[in-house]
């Protein structure tokens, strides 16, 4: 993943954006679409994208005039396997304690 994990982490730390990312998740979405959907101030969007395409998350790919957003399902995988494994360690986790 050419992002770290944390950074992905941080960039879905905020609402709109798990919102966002909840709309992408459907498809790619123009930039005037996704203004629609939220009402928020174009200037608003740019931080919230700049964010999640800095954290590979998601792509911004430039048609003509438009901005298409769409999610970065490499990372997604990465992600679900990050979890997996997260998971995985806990069920096979003996609980150690050394305090005395």
């Amino acid at each position: 993943m050419e992002q770290s994990i944390d950074q992905v982490f941080k960039a879905l730390g905020d609402p709109i954006r798990i919102q966002i990312v909840d709309t992408l998740a459907k498809g790619s979405v123009c930039a005037c679409k996704l203004l629609e959907q939220f009402q928020i101030t174009q200037p608003t969007l740019s931080f919230h994208m700049k964010i999640l395409v800095s954290s590979g998350l998601v792509e911004a790919i430039k048609q003509g005039k438009w901005v298409f957003y769409e999610l970065k399902h490499d990372v997604l995988k990465h992600i679900r396997h990050y979890a997996f494994q997260l998971e995985s360690t806990k069920q096979n986790h003996i609980a150690i304690c050394s305090c005395k």
